[in-house]
């Protein structure tokens, strides 16, 4: 960090920052006063030191309150996600007095957190009942970028797309269907490439998802688009809609299994070699983790088969 930086960073008083928002949610100095339990005088005074400190007006006073500047806009941007952060922080801290030792924080691609991590996660909590996993589901892209980032500290995704600096282990692999209504026309070859599914509609998933990504650079290979007609956000969502008609649909074969009964559905397997993939653990540096983020890794990739679908 510059010199100057960490001036700037002891210049920014918090209690000024949590009145500063105060302010801005209540639209008035007096409010966010009496809100706070503090002076009117001591409030404007420290939004006065914060422009100082900033260099910049943040507030437009006027008889009937304030409204922001663009600075001060930007400001309350910042400011939430730095209290918010801190308030995450004591929560998590506030749990090691209750007996946590430890959190693991995970991002996961909807693929992992459908297929294995539900057992995987739950075996190892069993074991480890000091530790806390917070887990959260994002797109392989977004999974990437929040490790790179450090807002996780362990990514669990398909890493198709790249991966820049960070390392990787294996973790499980899955293999993509073409999920259709039952009796479709593709649904009697048994297996087919991806290419003889562009001549129907699809359901896809988001435009930034590995799956979807994947679908269309093989569609781009052989000179077509795909017939897009509705993005979803879940893969259950999309087997609801190709049940009612609105196209057919790629997603792992597991996945699919385990959504049994969620429409008269049928998955055809392809044949095209980028419907298998690895879905692998992803950081920064393995083995400069934190304990409890290693003991998860080890779970993680010992040896195991993976649970059978529900019926």
């Amino acid at each position: 960090m510059k010199s100057s930086e960490r001036n700037f960073t002891r210049r920014i008083d918090l209690t000024s920052l949590q009145l500063f928002v105060a302010v801005c949610e209540l639209g008035s100095i007096g409010k966010a006063a009496e809100r706070e339990y503090i002076a009117a005088s001591a409030v404007s005074k420290r939004l006065s030191d914060l422009e100082a400190t900033l260099d910049t007006p943040l507030l437009y006073r006027h008889t009937r309150g304030v409204d922001l500047t663009p600075a001060g806009e930007s400001l309350l941007h910042h400011a939430r996600s730095v209290l918010f952060s801190l308030e995450k922080m004591q929560g998590e801290l506030s749990e090691y007095a209750d007996g946590v030792r430890g959190h693991v924080r995970v991002h996961a691609s909807i693929s992992a957190i459908i297929q294995f991590l539900p057992e995987d996660l739950g075996a190892f909590i069993r074991q480890h009942t000091e530790i806390k996993i917070d887990l959260e589901e994002h797109l392989s892209t977004e999974v990437v970028r929040a490790v790179q980032e450090g807002t996780a500290d362990l990514g669990v995704c398909n890493t198709a797309n790249g991966i820049g600096q960070l390392q990787t282990l294996p973790y499980r692999h899955d293999k993509l269907v073409l999920i259709v209504p039952r009796g479709h026309a593709l649904s009697a070859q048994g297996a087919i490439h991806f290419e003889e599914a562009l001549d129907y509609d699809h359901v896809g998933l988001h435009s930034n998802s590995s799956i979807y990504l994947a679908m269309r650079q093989a569609a781009a290979a052989v000179g077509r688009t795909i017939k897009l007609r509705i993005h979803v956000t879940g893969l259950d969502a999309m087997c609801r809609m190709i049940h009612n008609g609105l196209g057919v649909g790629v997603m792992p074969q597991r996945a699919f299994d385990l959504m049994h009964g969620v429409g008269e559905l049928e998955s055809v397997l392809l044949l095209d070699p980028w419907a298998d993939r690895q879905i692998e653990l992803v950081a920064r540096d393995f083995s400069t983790l934190p304990l409890t983020a290693r003991l998860l890794v080890d779970h993680l990739t010992q040896p195991q088969s993976a649970p059978p679908a529900s019926p």
